[in-house]
C-alpha cells in the first residue's frame, strides 16, 4: 500500500496444499491467502481516506509453458509477452480489471478459478496442472496535496503447480505431457535461485525483477513416502532464503511537477534561512510540494 512491490509464492509437491494455501477450501473459515490479502487491501484502501485508490486485478496461468489470461472469456492461449521496461517485468497483452470493492475482486479470483486447468492423478484428484500467478496492482495519489507524485505498486500470490516423480503419479498421456512440462519450469526456478544466492555468480538467468519484497512458503507432505520430496523442498527452502532484495518504492512522477535538481534544492535552502534570519520578507510559495522539499 506505500508503494512497495510483493510476491508471496508456495513451493512444493503435488498434494502437498499449495493451492488450498493460496485460495482455500470452500468455507469463509478455511478461505486461503488470496482472499484474505484482497481483504486487507480494501481495508487499507478504506482506512486511507486521504489519497485516492485504484485497485486492478490480473489473473495469469501459464499451462505447458503457453501464458493462458484466465480473465478473459473461454481463457484460451493468446499471443503475451513478457517484457521489462522502467516499471519492471510485465506480461504485454495481459488484461487488468478495475475493483472497486472486495466483492468485485473476489468475484474475478472466483472466475479465474473456473478457468483453470486441473488433472487427476494417483496423489491429487484435483491437480492444478499449471502455474498461476494472481496480481494486485494497486495506484494511489493524495487527495490532499495535488502536486504530489502517483505511488504504484503490485502484489503477485503465486501457486506454482507441484513437482512430483512420475512413478508415483503413474502419469500418462496429456498429464504426462503436463508433468514434464511442469518439472522442467521449476528446474529452471530453482536454477535461478541458486545463481542469485550466490554472490560470486556474474550473470542469472532470468528478468531483473528484483525490485520486490519476496516471501515463499514451502508446502510439504509429512508422511515417510514423501520424505524425498520434503527434503527437496526444504533445501530449495534454504537457498530461498539466500536472496536478498532491495526494493524501493515505485514512484511516476507528474509532469507538471518535475523532481527539484540538487541546485533547485539548494537555493530553496538558502531562501529559507534567508527568511528565517529575517534577510528576505517573503518567499514566494508556489506549491506545497515546494514547502516540503524546504
Amino acid at each position: 500500500m506505500d508503494g512497495y512491490n510483493g510476491t508471496l509464492l508456495c513451493y512444493g509437491q503435488t498434494g502437498a496444499g499449495k493451492t488450498f494455501t493460496m485460495t482455500g477450501g470452500e468455507s469463509y473459515h478455511h478461505r486461503g491467502i488470496i482472499p484474505r490479502a484482497i481483504s486487507q487491501v480494501f481495508r487499507e484502501v478504506h482506512d486511507r481516506p486521504q489519497y485516492a485508490y485504484t485497485i486492478r486485478i490480473s489473473y495469469l496461468e501459464i499451462y505447458n509453458e503457453q501464458m493462458v489470461d484466465l480473465l478473459i472469456p473461454g481463457a484460451q492461449a493468446v499471443d503475451m509477452n513478457v517484457i521489462e521496461d522502467k516499471n519492471g517485468c510485465t506480461v504485454k497483452g495481459l488484461s487488468q480489471h478495475v475493483a472497486t470493492s472486495e466483492e468485485d475482486a473476489l468475484n474475478l479470483l472466483f472466475e479465474g478459478e473456473t478457468n483453470r486447468s486441473i488433472g487427476d492423478h494417483a496423489l491429487n484428484r484435483t491437480s492444478s496442472r499449471s502455474h498461476c500467478i494472481f496480481s494486485i496492482h494497486v495506484e494511489s495519489k493524495s487527495r490532499v496535496d495535488s502536486s504530489d507524485d502517483v505511488i504504484f505498486s503490485k502484489l503477485n500470490l503465486v501457486d506454482l503447480a507441484g513437482s512430483e516423480r512420475l512413478a508415483k503419479t503413474n502419469s500418462t498421456g496429456r498429464t504426462l505431457k503436463e508433468a514434464m512440462f511442469i518439472n522442467k519450469s521449476l528446474t529452471f526456478l530453482e536454477q535461478v535461485i541458486i545463481a542469485l544466492a550466490d554472490k560470486k555468480r556474474d550473470h542469472v538467468p532470468f528478468r531483473q525483477s528484483g525490485n520486490c519484497n519476496t516471501l515463499m512458503i514451502a508446502n510439504i507432505w509429512g508422511e515417510a513416502a514423501h520424505l524425498e520430496e520434503t527434503i527437496s523442498t526444504l533445501r530449495f527452502a534454504t537457498r530461498m532464503m539466500c536472496v536478498t532484495n532491495d526494493p524501493v518504492v515505485n514512484v511516476q512522477y507528474d509532469p507538471l511537477y518535475e523532481p527539484f535538481t540538487d541546485s533547485q534544492k539548494s537555493e530553496l535552502a538558502k531562501r529559507l534561512k534567508a527568511w528565517l534570519d529575517g534577510n528576505d520578507d517573503e518567499i514566494e510559495i508556489v506549491t506545497l510540494r515546494q514547502v516540503k522539499k524546504s
